[in-house]
Parts: structure tokens; C-alpha cells; sequence
């Protein structure tokens, strides 16, 4: 690179190690990115500036700062260097999960003490938030930065009684598990020195397509609540949510429900907002049929949005996944939906009523009662479907057919939520 801090940093056993996890072209590649950003940072092309480094990745504000600051090894000089570059692109590309995790916790870690304070923690979301949903803070569909901030913080734990400090911190094990309730979170924090866009882990977006009749400050779905729900997804889920029901347009109704739902063979996201004002759900893998038991595989998973937000997997401690009861007259077999734990004391259930359930601690998935209490009433519902990458077929019909005013609905009814807000 031709500055003798360079040179001498070649000998650097981290520079040496990371260079044998890359290709040779791969390696060309650092380089001419190396080269193109410090001609962009007007320092001889010598260097890559903080705020060339910021404006490429795409990470602005605290979280920035600190990124940068974490690349270049502390040395405050303001001067990346392509060692610098490969070493972290060494870690972030190349590197072991355990290995990103404590690079990502030290980003984080504003003090360098090992610890987090909630601070600290609130000014990384902010800057999470603000890259991702960056000035579109105004618009329908968006909820303020202080309520959004809040449910992440929410899922944190500060075990660490640090001395001197009037408040517990974050250790990096109660780093570790918030990252695996807020997968969307780790997603965004483990590609940072990705180059932006919309295939970026961590930054995708669903579309949102509901009925154009259907106000959008009646949607329980916001956008940050998808992209925290995106972030336990795989990225070819990540193209297209429908809305096949709305207890609103559609009235409180079981039957009603299955029959908007069942057209589909996709997955689906139930979300419930209660008369508490707790939300919540399930993302349901397998499609709703009536059955007399559980069924459904691992890839469903519950989750709370308000006012926590976490994801729950599944545990595999046993098979109670999915449960849909339709006309049954047995009280052994309880008419209704769920999701893991045991008959009648579900991880989460809606009557067939439609109008009262239950969330109790649930081993299924290992995630606590998602309400305020164990008895839920719910106050909206909605269900939207999964439209997977490459599936093309219309869910537009399912809504208007089951809605009395689908006849004075036009045919230009459907319309994306983000035809009407812009594009993320």
C-alpha cells in the first residue's frame, strides 16, 4: 500500500492469519476496494476516512463511530488501512460464530470494559433503526423511534454488577442471548461490512400488501414489527406478505378465518393484540388444516412485539408445534389454534370463538406467557401470508370474497404498502 504503518502492520499475525482465509481473487478484490475508498478519502489513497467508511457501509452515527474506530484497532488516527480491512472482513466473512459475536460485542461496548451499559445498548438500536428506516420516520406504517427502541431494550438482561456503577451492565453472555431473541438484531450487527442494499442480512424488508380500504393505522403489523419477525426468516420469505385476514374488515370470526386462510398453502404470521394491550404471535411453517392432534415442524416459532420484543424457536423437546381444532366435539380435543405446550394449556391458543385464549409458559419453544396474564383477549387479529420467493400466485380475492363490500371495491384494490409510502 506503499506508508510505512502499513508495511509494518503486514507483520501483523492477524493480518497474516486473515489473508490465508481469503482467494487470491478475493484478496484482488479487498484491494481494489481498498484502493477506491481511500482515493474517495482525498489522503493520497493511503487511507480510508471515517466518513468514507461510513457512507459506504451504510452505518451512521454511534454505531459507526465505533465500527470504525474497531477496525482500525483503537489507534484514534482516523487512518483505515487495507491490514485494517482485511483483518475485519477477515472476521465478518471468514470467521467463526463465536468469533463474530465478540467482535460485534466489542462494537458495541462503547467503554471498552467489557461490559454494556443500557445507553449504550439504546444508541446502537437507534443507529440500527435509522440505517434501515433512515428518513422514513414520518410516514404511515412506522412507529415512533422512542416506542421501537424501547421493545429491543425491553429484551435485554444487565446481570453484571460492575463497581462504581449505579446500574447492572450488560456481560457478554446476556449479549449473546438478546442476539438469539433478536435475530433480526445479530442479522444486521453480523453484516456490517457488507456493502449496503437490500440483500444485506439483517436490512431486508417485506412488502406489505393489504386491502387499499383498509387504513393503515389499523394494521397491528408495523413495518419495524416485520423486520423484527423477517429476522428469524430465511431471505426468500423476505419478498411478500399478504394480509388474508383482519378481524377488522372481517369481524371476529373462526370460520371466517379458515376459510381466508385456507386457500393458501404458504406459511403464515398470526399476530394478536389484546385488550391489555400486549402484541404477539406465531409464525405458523406448515398451512392451518383441521387435525385431532399437533403437527407442524421446526421452523415455526412464536414471538412478542409489545411491549417486548423476542423470538422464540423451537426447543425439539418434543412435536407439539401447530394445533388447528375445527369441529370437533370433544373436550379433549379444544376447538381453536395454538402453538406448542400441551391441550389447554397451549404456548399460545385462540378459542374457535375467536373472542378469549390462553399463552402459558410452553417448553415447546421455550418462551414465557407472552401476555400480561395467562387468559388473552384478543382486541385485533390478523393473519398474513408468506409469499415465498418465486411463487407468483394472487391472494388478492381472499379478502374481497369473504368482505360484504367487495363488490364496490375496484380491481386496483390491492396495492403494496410501500406503493403508497415509497420504497425502504
Amino acid at each position: 500500500m506503499g506508508n510505512s504503518q502499513s508495511q509494518s502492520l503486514s507483520s501483523d499475525p492477524r493480518f497474516v492469519s486473515a489473508t490465508r482465509t481469503f482467494s487470491p481473487t478475493e484478496i484482488d478484490d479487498l484491494k481494489r476496494l481498498f484502493l477506491s475508498l481511500a482515493a474517495q478519502s482525498q489522503q493520497k489513497a493511503q487511507y480510508i476516512s471515517p466518513s468514507v467508511f461510513q457512507a459506504y457501509f451504510g452505518i451512521r452515527g454511534p454505531l459507526g463511530a465505533r465500527l470504525f474506530n474497531l477496525v482500525t484497532q483503537n489507534r484514534n488516527d482516523q487512518k483505515l488501512t487495507f491490514e485494517d480491512l482485511v483483518i475485519a472482513k477477515g472476521i465478518y466473512e471468514k470467521g467463526a460464530r463465536d468469533e463474530i459475536e465478540e467482535f460485534i460485542f466489542h462494537v458495541v461496548d462503547a467503554t471498552g470494559d467489557g461490559t454494556v451499559g443500557r445507553s449504550d445498548l439504546e444508541a446502537v438500536i437507534t443507529s440500527i433503526l435509522d440505517s434501515i428506516f433512515y428518513s422514513k420516520r414520518a410516514e404511515p406504517g412506522l412507529s415512533s423511534n422512542q416506542d421501537i427502541i424501547e421493545i429491543f431494550l425491553n429484551a435485554a438482561t444487565f446481570s453484571k454488577d460492575v463497581e462504581g456503577c449505579n446500574e447492572y451492565r450488560m456481560s457478554f453472555g446476556d449479549f449473546k442471548s438478546w442476539c438469539s431473541l433478536l435475530p433480526s438484531v445479530r442479522k444486521f450487527l453480523g453484516n456490517m461490512m457488507m456493502p449496503p442494499g437490500p440483500g444485506r442480512p439483517g436490512s431486508q424488508l417485506p412488502h406489505l400488501l393489504y386491502p387499499e380500504d383498509l387504513s393503515p393505522n389499523l394494521l397491528v403489523l408495523r413495518k419495524e414489527y416485520a423486520w423484527h419477525i423477517g429476522g428469524a426468516l430465511s431471505q426468500h420469505e423476505l419478498e411478500e406478505w399478504s394480509l388474508l385476514y383482519h378481524s377488522a374488515l372481517n369481524g371476529l370470526s373462526f370460520n371466517t378465518f379458515i376459510g381466508n386462510i385456507s386457500s393458501g398453502d404458504g406459511p403464515t404470521i398470526l399476530i394478536i393484540k389484546d385488550t391489555e394491550g400486549y402484541i404477539y404471535g406465531g409464525y405458523a411453517s406448515q398451512p392451518w388444516e383441521r387435525h385431532g392432534d399437533f403437527y407442524g415442524d421446526l421452523k415455526s416459532f412464536l414471538f412478542q412485539l409489545y411491549p417486548r420484543a423476542s423470538i422464540f424457536r423451537p426447543t425439539g423437546s418434543n412435536s407439539k408445534l401447530q394445533w388447528c381444532a375445527v369441529n370437533f366435539s370433544s373436550e379433549s380435543i379444544p376447538n381453536g389454534i395454538g402453538f406448542g405446550g400441551r391441550v389447554n394449556h397451549f404456548g399460545l391458543f385462540l378459542s374457535a370463538s375467536f373472542d378469549q385464549g390462553h399463552t402459558f409458559v410452553c417448553s415447546t419453544f421455550d418462551s414465557p406467557c407472552l401476555s400480561k396474564s395467562n387468559k388473552i383477549y384478543p382486541d385485533a387479529i390478523e393473519c398474513w401470508g408468506v409469499k415465498t420467493k418465486g411463487g407468483q400466485e394472487e391472494r388478492s380475492d381472499l379478502l374481497k370474497a369473504s368482505d360484504p363490500r367487495s363488490a364496490y371495491l375496484p380491481d386496483c384494490s390491492w396495492q403494496s404498502f410501500d406503493s403508497r409510502v415509497g420504497t425502504n
